[in-house]
């Protein structure tokens, strides 16, 4: 008798951090139980404490247990392994059951919990014992645990029973959640706790009420299930994530890939990629939530819902070159070349450009000048007018942020504007004095016929919105003579695609840094409408200085439209309550008028606590690095089970503080370790060494199985020489500035999946969780 297995998702994280030769074993029984379950060798027999678990022998020690799943169509009986543990970890009371909430198979796993929670719980754990056991091993002595004198409160005070189940939480972890006294004993708790019950006990343990948690987590997760669903395994099965076939199983333990974080989507965020949102609709959340992924998936909905056509109706847009590429790999792997050629893929620049050149006659364009060079220009401007009063940092913020973020033309827009969130005040004779330096600066730049890129997105924003201001009259006019056209103009004509919206659907990812132009430019594009924009943003990772509420420039995100993800798929929880340490105290916009925090963020994967390295100096810290790397790389080449060793290209990095940095790290490791690189550029990667090195600002959206972070030093993180001069000249301003910076660490440590490494020389950098 032949079986079909499924590997459940949490298996197949815990499989990929396994020994190579448990995972060559674990191939070799999933081969065996699949031609027949019922083999002598497999020993298969149900445990005790529920019959539709199962424990089957992979080698004298580990043992994989598994739950019959039903009747395929086919005919053939399904299997779903959802653990695999050392046979000295398998207990009677080990459960499977089908969410109330979710519908999915959850397995439930009692023996990760401190003894202490069950003896409060009133629960005593069984091993389950084999009928042939293996010869004894050594048991170490017992550990002795003092007891407290009294019992301690419990963490999850004023919530009930009936609290729990109405969220989603497994019936077998009610009693032990309900008696857990400290955030250790959660963790643990939460470490053997199926999807949504680990999120739910997390959002409780850090604070959430429980409506919140309702609100924010269950109810997104829920489905509608049928009368019966508690024992229709079968049913269950095809709601719960899992890798299907031994060739998946095989290249899961050989490959080590993070699938499920790449393509599998959580209930939570099926339901916000398959709405339909009667405006503007967002979602937020902490690095590696899967807010891409949502996007991603987003965009391939709303293209297979298209009519019939050759446009490109779709905008899938970014900030920068090098994510926009990512995001089309990506994208492509979802859908078909006929559907992928609907969806037109730029970053906010490179689209700001093509406006331009649209409406610039030949040889009258701009060149662009860089934000530096720029910088240039303006001091040059100051320093001939003798002027000493402002810096020309100050007054670049002031150009962007005001002069071009609310497209002020006159003196007389610029003594109105409001100037919130910009630190130092100006009075009216002072703001006359700004105005004139800034005009001389934008005189400069038009005489040497060069334009910075946020001049150029506020003239596309001004273009696109006179092209939306025409559509509009033209459609009032239409409607005041009952709906004919003016003219008789061919519907393809380029009068006529002037007089349309350029798309009908727009999704942006990594929305917190655009600017206030862009996301004019972007609301011009789309005429208002259900599922005219779709936006995914985590304020926490903003790493330019861009403050916007989105309300003012005409997206309104209500009515519930907007969604907060909190679990992430991409680095370990160890990484994570580190980096969210980064960060912590912080107050956070949420492109609107509220704020946005990672209460709640949280992983289920769990590994290597981050590495801390202090350096005795330069030459040191480098050194050290190397040996990190080259162990690194022994880890990632070991051999699989068929002898494959796996290429180390692009699984390791080093991100630094600044370019120059970049460079020197390079020419270290490559001349006097040996350790070949590429430089990460706005192209992406160049050069085709095996170990990426660039700028905190190049690691935004990326992901790395290793990573460190050197140069970690005060006076680097932040520039002292920088950041202190607005300490007592402008307060706010140095406040924000030491928020970037904070931003920027974050952003980097969230870069790594497996391994992360933080290491500096002279004194630690304060913003590291030492």
């Amino acid at each position: 008798m032949t079986a079909r297995l499924s590997l459940y998702q949490k298996a197949e994280n815990e499989l990929y951090k396994m020994d190579s030769s448990v995972k060559t074993k674990f191939y070799d029984f999933c081969h065996q139980f699949r031609l027949d379950p019922d083999h002598p060798s497999l020993d298969l027999k149900p445990l005790k404490g529920d019959s539709r678990i199962f424990r089957a022998k992979i080698d004298r020690s580990y043992r994989a247990l598994l739950a019959r799943a039903g009747v395929g169509a086919d005919g053939v009986q399904q299997w779903l392994i959802v653990a695999v543990r050392h046979r000295k970890d398998v207990y009677e009371e080990l459960t499977v059951a089908i969410n109330r909430i979710t519908g999915e198979i959850e397995f439930v796993d009692l023996g990760v919990v401190g003894q202490s929670v069950l003896q409060r719980a009133g629960l005593q754990l069984t091993p389950a014992k084999d009928e042939h056991p293996a010869p004894a091993e050594p048991t170490p002595a017992p550990v002795v645990t003092p007891q407290p004198a009294a019992p301690a409160e419990p963490l999850l005070i004023g919530c009930t029973p009936e609290d729990l189940r109405r969220l989603g939480v497994a019936d077998a972890l009610i009693g032990p959640a309900l008696a857990v006294t400290t955030d250790e004993e959660l963790d643990q708790l939460i470490a053997g706790a199926p999807r949504l019950t680990a999120e739910v006990l997390t959002g409780l343990g850090s604070g959430m009420s429980v409506d919140e948690v309702e609100r924010e987590i269950t109810q997104p997760a829920s489905t509608e299930l049928e009368p019966g669903f508690e024992n229709d395994m079968a049913a269950a099965l095809t709601r719960t994530a899992v890798t299907t076939v031994d060739d998946d199983i095989r290249n899961v333990l050989a490959e080590g890939d993070f699938r499920a974080w790449k393509v599998y989507l959580h209930p939570t965020q099926r339901k916000i990629v398959e709405r339909n949102y009667s405006g503007p609709g967002r979602v937020s959340g902490g690095p590696g939530t899967g807010k891409t992924i949502v996007a991603l998936h987003r965009v391939a909905r709303l293209a297979a819902a298209l009519p019939p056509g050759h446009g490109k109706p779709i905008l899938l847009t970014t900030y920068t070159k090098n994510l926009t590429a990512d995001l089309r790999s990506r994208l492509t792997s979802l859908m078909d070349p006929a559907l992928l050629g609907r969806v037109d893929i730029k970053h906010i620049d490179q689209l700001a450009q093509s406006v331009l050149n649209e409406n610039t006659a030949p040889g009258a364009q701009r060149s662009l000048i860089t934000d530096d060079r720029a910088l240039d220009v303006l001091r040059e401007v100051l320093f001939e007018h003798d002027e000493q009063r402002w810096d020309a940092e100050f007054l670049f913020d002031e150009w962007e942020q005001i002069v071009l973020g609310q497209s002020l033309a006159t003196r007389q827009d610029y003594f109105k504007a409001r100037r919130a969130g910009m630190g130092r005040a100006l009075n009216r004779p002072e703001r006359a004095v700004v105005w004139k330096l800034l005009e001389q600066f934008a005189l400069r730049l038009n005489g040497m016929g060069r334009e910075t890129w946020a001049q150029a997105a506020e003239r596309a924003a001004r273009y696109e919105m006179e092209r939306a201001r025409k559509i509009q009259t033209r459609a009032e006019r239409k409607a005041d003579i009952g709906g004919g056209d003016l003219a008789h103009l061919d519907d393809n004509s380029s009068a006529m695609r002037y007089l349309r919206h350029r798309y009908r659907h727009i999704v942006v990812d990594e929305a917190q840094d655009l600017s206030p132009a862009h996301w004019k430019m972007l609301r011009a594009m789309a005429a208002s409408g259900p599922d005219d924009l779709f936006i995914a943003s985590d304020t926490h990772q903003r790493i330019y200085d861009r403050q916007v509420t989105l309300s003012t420039v005409g997206i309104n995100i209500r009515g519930g439209r907007s969604s907060k993800l909190t679990l992430s798929y991409r680095t370990t929880q160890e990484i994570l309550d580190q980096a969210a340490k980064v960060v912590r105290g912080g107050t956070y916009d949420d492109l609107d008028d509220g704020t946005d925090t990672l209460d709640g963020y949280h992983s289920l994967l769990h590994g290597p606590a981050p590495e801390y390295v202090a350096c005795a100096d330069w030459t040191d810290e480098i050194t050290q690095l190397a040996e990190a790397l080259k162990q690194w790389r022994a880890d990632i080449t070991q051999p699989t089970e068929d002898g494959t060793v796996r290429d180390p290209s692009g699984t390791m990095a080093v991100c630094v503080a600044d370019g120059d940095m970049a460079g020197r790290v390079a020419a270290d490791l490559e001349t006097k370790h040996g350790i070949t690189t590429a430089t990460l550029t706005k192209d992406g990667p160049q050069g085709g060494g095996e170990v990426h090195i660039g700028t905190m600002h190049r690691f935004k959206g990326l992901e790395y199985q290793k990573l460190a972070v050197i140069g970690a030093s005060d006076g680097i993180l932040p520039r002292t020489a920088v950041v202190e001069k607005y300490e007592t000249t402008d307060p706010k301003r140095y406040e924000r500035e030491l928020k970037k910076s904070r931003n920027q660490l974050f952003v980097a440590t969230t870069r790594a999946r497996d391994a992360l490494r933080i290491s500096w020389h002279g004194r630690p950098s304060p913003f590291l969780p030492l």
